[in-house]
């Protein structure tokens, strides 16, 4: 067992502290791995407000990258001194998804069996919730071995990190999810960090037109420079008619776009997302709702009428072992910009700063990603 300085929540809306946690030793198909970069996502924010479970304290932080330090029994898919990227998607081989063929679906994904602790106060000895199987806001973590996934020992922690969730999530959104090719149109509803890697798997895919859409001008700026075609500030222009517009004056017809992605996860954006799209076009939702929020309500018709697809993705519907490796070639081939989305690197204690960041940004600092670098 080993003591490391790490960030916690310890209760709902409270801010995050750094602490000592124990790291136990990796028993059976676990890995222990020294976090060189983890981004923060606002998943985590959700953790610490309480929106995802109450199962506190939580250790946050799932977007990292780091080298394997050691391994427990049975673990023959990565080795002490690999260079990984940590995924919440490690798949089991036995549910009925990955028996079907559709790993990415998997139902049952793996994370370590051993629990870490705090190591300090009066509180000390007590289980943590690791954030999405993870906890890498963490000079160590422990994880499930087939929560590692080896890349190019080269390539920047910082950026290959982001994979771990966001960057993986919009890209998947757009190329997995939405099945974004050649020759389509695509929207996308928030550019966040989300929303703009949306953007960049449009791009890679070779769609044209692709429509950013936010009220943050420098965010709709950061969309352009990763492959967005046009822009739409939303707190200005009506959006469902200006997709149209735009589309139409593409592909003559045209109703909307083939593929919207709606990077925001709230009810009004969502249905924006649904008048703007193409007849038998395609909505996904990538942005996390609250628990509270619905579905607006839209004429049945509507739905029957406009054809297409309405769908969900989780993690980008990726499948790590395939995407990520893929994924860091293009950006060391210089095919994609992972250093773009780092706003910043920041040090361990600063996590809080960059949740309120999230939200409360001076006039034009928005961030794409805070990144903790160890």
């Amino acid at each position: 067992m080993q003591q490391v300085k790490a960030v916690v929540a310890r209760g709902k809306g409270r801010p995050v502290e750094v602490t000592t946690i124990n790291v136990p030793d990796p028993g059976p198909g676990e890995a222990v791995v020294a976090i060189q970069a983890c981004g923060v996502c606002h998943t985590d924010l959700h953790y610490r407000e309480g929106g995802i479970n109450d199962e506190f304290p939580f250790l946050l932080g799932h977007e990292a990258a780091g080298v394997v330090e050691s391994v427990g029994e049975g673990v023959t898919g990565v080795a002490p001194g690999d260079f990984v990227v940590l995924n919440w998607r490690a798949v089991c081989g036995e549910c009925r998804a990955c028996k079907r063929g559709e790993l990415q679906y998997c139902f049952n994904t793996h994370n370590a069996t051993q629990r870490m602790t705090l190591a300090e106060g009066d509180d000390a000895g007590t289980e943590l919730s690791p954030a999405l199987g993870i906890g890498a806001f963490a000079e160590k973590t422990l994880v499930a071995a087939g929560q590692c996934t080896k890349v190019d020992p080269s390539a920047r922690p910082a950026a290959v990190g982001l994979l771990g969730c966001g960057v993986m999530a919009g890209i998947g959104a757009a190329i997995n999810t939405g099945a974004v090719t050649r020759g389509k149109s695509v929207a996308v509803i928030g550019c966040g960090g989300v929303g703009v890697a949306a953007v960049a798997g449009s791009a890679l895919a070779g769609a044209s037109p692709i429509i950013a859409i936010d009220i943050d001008a420098q965010k709709l700026e950061a969309a352009k420079k990763l492959g967005a075609t046009h822009t739409i500030d939303s707190s200005a222009e009506d959006v469902v008619a200006r997709v149209k517009e735009i589309c139409a004056a593409t592909y003559e017809g045209a109703e909307g776009a083939d593929v919207v992605i709606e990077a925001v996860g709230r009810p009004e954006t969502w249905e924006q997302a649904f008048y703007a799209r193409d007849l038998a076009g395609t909505v996904v939702l990538v942005g996390v709702p609250t628990p509270d929020m619905k579905v607006p309500e839209l004429p049945l018709i509507d739905v029957f009428g406009r054809g297409g697809a309405l769908k969900s993705s989780w993690y980008g519907d990726c499948l790590p072992t395939r995407d990520f490796p893929m994924l860091v070639d293009l950006y060391q081939q210089g095919r994609l910009d992972l250093d773009a989305f780092v706003t910043e690197e920041i040090g361990i204690d600063d996590v809080e700063a960059a949740f309120e960041k999230m939200h409360h940004a001076p006039e034009g600092q928005s961030v794409l990603r805070s990144v903790v670098v160890f």
